[in-house]
């Protein structure tokens, strides 16, 4: 006879540990499958301040592992693997991982989201090291510096403008002739004397030597330039990590899961907590809220069915 977990969370990142948490000191039989490591994006911040409780702030690899020793403390198990499908159909939910398949009452998905990337050399080797992709979480490194957005959506024009409030100069870089942000940005975009557009332009190469000192960007005929800066902000959009899932449970038109406050998906016993789901703000501190949440609601679904 196969092993039925009461609940089963999909990924280590601060969503899934604060559900495996809640999950675990209401007396669920908790697992955590985790492909990579405990915390997730968070492991590519160095320092997070944002994040209450830390005052002098806290690394994301330690805060991923306070936060995994905090769930195993109540009894939540942790397993490595990569899952490759799941199957919803039944009231028994089936992970299928490389190393076999797990079995559950309930699942809750928190696999997170991670940002794109421009696809240039050196790009991933210099993460952490000039380039980020959280201006919220890596802005404030770059106070009275130079930095440089990619993007034009809204989210890179909110990130230059909180840049702005920081830096010294904030270029903002677009591939098009125009920002694709909505009017409400073009006030304070107005208004914000330290910012540069720089339009119809890619990125072609990351001028570096032990971290960031510029880039070399080419516009649309073939011109090339170079802009010193100190840092690389990438706001190109986000990327949900929900491949794996398959048509198993419905998903919006960027790939994100459906799912609102209450985490619940259109499967029932299945819920959908942090950057994964459908949400305004994603942070640390909000995907922590929706892991107690999902728990909450998957005991509520257990003691039910």
């Amino acid at each position: 006879m196969e092993y039925i977990y009461d609940v089963i969370i999909i990924g280590g990142g601060p969503a899934g540990y604060t559900a495996a948490l809640y999950a675990a000191r209401a007396g669920l039989d908790t697992l955590i499958i985790e492909k990579m490591a405990p915390g997730g994006q968070m492991t590519l911040t160095g320092d997070i301040d944002n994040y209450p409780g830390f005052d002098d702030g806290i690394d994301g690899f330690t805060l991923g592992m306070k936060m995994q020793q905090g769930a195993e403390k109540f009894g939540a198990k942790t397993e490595y693997a990569e899952i490759t499908s799941v199957d919803f159909s039944d009231k028994t939910k089936l992970i299928n991982t490389y190393d076999g398949t797990f079995h559950a009452k309930s699942v809750i998905i928190a696999a997170g989201a991670h940002p794109k990337t421009l696809g240039i050399p050196d790009e991933e080797e210099l993460t952490g090291m000039g380039m980020h992709y959280c201006a919220h979480c890596d802005g404030r490194f770059y106070k009275d510096k130079t930095v440089a957005v990619i993007g034009g959506g809204n989210s890179a024009v909110a990130d230059a403008l909180y840049l702005a409030r920081l830096a010294k100069k904030v270029y903002l870089i677009h591939r098009r002739d125009s920002l694709r942000a909505e009017k409400i940005y073009l006030k304070p975009l107005s208004e914000a004397k330290n910012i540069e557009f720089v339009f119809d332009s890619t990125v072609h190469r990351i001028i570096h030597d032990n971290g960031v000192k510029g880039l070399e960007i080419l516009s649309t005929d073939n011109s090339k330039r170079e802009i010193e800066c100190d840092g690389i902000f990438v706001s190109i959009g986000r990327q949900p990590s929900t491949a794996f899932l398959g048509d198993a449970i419905l998903l919006d038109s960027n790939g994100y899961i459906v799912a609102d406050e209450t985490t619940k998906t259109n499967i029932d016993g299945v819920f959908a907590a942090g950057d994964i789901r459908t949400k305004t703000l994603r942070q640390i501190v909000t995907a922590a809220a929706d892991g107690a949440v999902a728990a909450h609601y998957a005991e509520e679904y257990i003691s039910q069915n």
